[in-house]
């Protein structure tokens, strides 16, 4: 039986998993403990541990709350977001929220981020303004991330201190606004991108401070290759356009 859509008081959170099975149920309880217009969508490619298949029976648990796109393979994480943000304005919710399936996110600082929207096109959960931090992090991790987003900052002169962060929460207006269809990176570069076409909408962008957890469970996604892209990337826009005065 197809479930009624969300009402427009929801809040639909995108979240993007590739072998999460360890992770994936803690993460949706914590999403849906928030509140009865929270939702959660996932967007599983093809999980060969079987964090799709897990999806699946939750949605059983918790009707109408939870809805699992699954697709063929690993086609890294930009392109999954690309399907969840299409799924989720299709619903028509209050607004869109981004986070990670390995618990990096607390699910506890969404009503922050979905509080802070009340003022703001585009929240985004920020590590390195005051208040947010990570934890758990060795030292090369925490100096490539924070130097990362301090490099990209610089070049594109953007106004934001977590360029990188994964975890925001969206105006559906704002989204459909950058036509996040487009978007060809993947990754950091992913999160990068789809900050920088806000920004340069003239969307008003605001960070709320974080501590980042690094994963207990599972194996990190991030490689040689996403980091190379990001850097390459800032520049490729930083040509292509400029922010708005």
């Amino acid at each position: 039986m197809t479930e009624p859509p969300p009402n427009r008081d929801s809040v639909i959170v995108v979240v993007p998993t590739y072998n999460e099975r360890p992770n994936i149920e803690a993460l949706v309880l914590g999403v849906l403990g928030q509140g009865p217009r929270y939702r959660v969508l996932i967007v599983d490619d093809g999980s060969p541990d079987g964090t799709g298949d897990l999806a699946d029976g939750l949605t059983d648990s918790y009707p109408g709350r939870i809805e699992v796109m699954h697709r063929a393979s690993k086609a890294g994480l930009g392109p999954a977001y690309i399907a969840g943000f299409g799924r989720a304005l299709e619903l028509g919710p209050a607004l869109i929220a981004q986070m990670d399936a390995d618990l990096s996110h607390d699910p506890e600082a969404l009503p922050r981020l979905v509080a802070a929207a009340g003022s703001a096109d585009l929240v985004i959960g920020s590590r390195y303004i005051p208040g947010g931090g990570t934890a758990g992090w060795p030292l090369w991790r925490r100096v490539l991330s924070r130097m990362g987003g301090r490099y990209a900052r610089a070049v594109l002169g953007a106004p934001i201190a977590d360029l990188t962060s994964g975890f925001k929460v969206w105006h559906p207006a704002t989204l459909a606004s950058i036509d996040v269809a487009m978007v060809r990176s993947d990754g950091y570069a992913f999160t990068i991108e789809s900050t920088w076409r806000a920004l340069r909408q003239g969307a008003t962008v605001t960070e709320t401070p974080i501590i980042f957890n690094d994963r207990i469970a599972g194996a990190s996604k991030l490689s040689r290759r996403i980091v190379v892209e990001a850097a390459l990337l800032v520049w490729k826009l930083r040509w292509e356009t400029r922010l708005p005065s």
